[in-house]
């Protein structure tokens, strides 16, 4: 005898479509990944609007010192929004915290009605009306952002330069959408093959986001102009200053960059570093030398003058260079990455390639900060000479 299935629950249906509507809504993330990124969310936020939040002088009582930072984080919240969405909340507030009303009639028949309002209904609404209109902004600019970081990606080298005998990788990760950090790998053609250098370029523009990347932009249009000609590296620099200052609002805008010209024949290195990080050259013996020869940014003086250095890349010697963001990440308790912990990573580098280093570099960088929000772009650029 055949055995007829049992008949399916009627809330089977239910369950699936409440499992799949969550699953919609999370993106598939466990509670756990939710609970990470609403902490984040929450921490940059606070940042965010507490920026303009100042200290107070005179000491005062606890009380009356959360009331003050209340009222301070109230209106910088308050004064983000345009001057009718103000009103809109406020009166959203006001709904929500009031009593609920109503009047009571009588007709001639001698019956009473009651008739009553419930404000914070009504207050809700408004509320759900202002979020709609700031998401709708918010949608508008992420579609923008996500357009300018595309148009930033192809300004960005892709797969790394393939040069007989050495090794190359980078990464670079954005604090926003778009990022002021620059790195890329040119080669420029000598007259002859044997005078082929290859130029390794880092760059970071002072601040974060849109106007960051706009000038980010400004400084590779005139990177790839310059270094096309066969002027030589201290000529690239005067002519990246000069296209700076014209571009740095006065110097506010300015940029540190580090300029490495390598023969892949000999590894003699030429470059200049402007105000950047000092990157590392680590020898086979672990010795370690920085490159900080060089000097002010770019952008600042329009008659600064910038010395180059030189040195040498061996055999199984590495040389990393990165911007600030990376060292100065920070974690849940405040402390920053800094280069010691750097250094001991590439120390333990050992025979690993460029890309199995930049990736264990990424990880610690992730474990040390956890769900601290990222403040700054970081970016790295690690070569080995094989």
């Amino acid at each position: 005898m055949a055995t007829v299935p049992p008949p399916p629950r009627p809330d089977a249906g239910l369950k699936v479509e409440a499992h799949r509507f969550w699953r919609r809504v999370s993106e598939g993330m466990e509670l756990s990944q939710l609970w990470s990124q609403f902490e984040k969310d929450a921490r940059s936020g606070y940042r965010f609007y507490s920026a303009d939040l100042t200290e107070q002088a005179e000491p005062q009582s606890w009380l009356k010192r959360s009331w003050d930072t209340t009222k301070k984080l109230f209106w910088a919240i308050l004064e983000k929004l345009s001057p009718a969405r103000r009103v809109l909340l406020l009166v959203a507030l006001i709904l929500l915290f009031s009593p609920t009303g109503g009047f009571t009639y009588g007709n001639k028949a001698g019956e009473v009605h009651v008739v009553e309002f419930d404000f914070r209904f009504w207050g809700g609404l408004l509320l759900l009306a202002l979020l709609l209109l700031e998401l709708a902004d918010r949608v508008v600019m992420k579609r923008d952002l996500e357009i300018a970081k595309d148009i930033q990606t192809w300004l960005l080298p892709g797969a790394p330069l393939q040069l007989p005998g050495y090794q190359i990788a980078y990464a670079t990760r954005p604090a926003n959408t778009v990022a002021g950090d620059y790195y890329d790998v040119i080669l420029r053609p000598g007259a002859i093959p044997s005078e082929d250098r290859v130029l390794f370029v880092v760059a970071d523009v002072a601040g974060k986001s849109i106007p960051a990347a706009m000038l980010m932009a400004t400084f590779q249009a005139s990177l790839r102009t310059l270094s096309s000609s066969r002027m030589s590296l201290a000529e690239l620099v005067v002519g990246l200053n000069h296209y700076a200052c014209t571009n740095s609002q006065g110097g506010v805008r300015f940029t540190t960059a580090f300029l490495a010209e390598i023969d892949p024949v000999t590894g003699n290195v030429v470059y200049v570093n402007a105000g950047h990080n000092a990157p590392i050259l680590r020898n086979r013996s672990g010795g370690i030398e920085r490159l900080d020869t060089g000097g002010i940014p770019l952008g600042i003086l329009q008659e600064a003058v910038h010395q180059t250095g030189s040195t040498q890349l061996n055999a199984d010697e590495w040389l990393v260079i990165f911007t600030d963001g990376v060292v100065e990440a920070v974690n849940p308790g405040g402390e920053e990455y800094e280069e010691p912990r750097l250094i001991r990573l590439i120390d333990g580098a050992g025979i690993s390639t460029p890309p199995e280093l930049l990736r264990r570099l990424l990880a610690d960088l992730d474990a040390y900060v956890g769900n601290t929000p990222q403040h700054d772009d970081m970016t790295c650029l690690l070569l080995k000479r094989a």
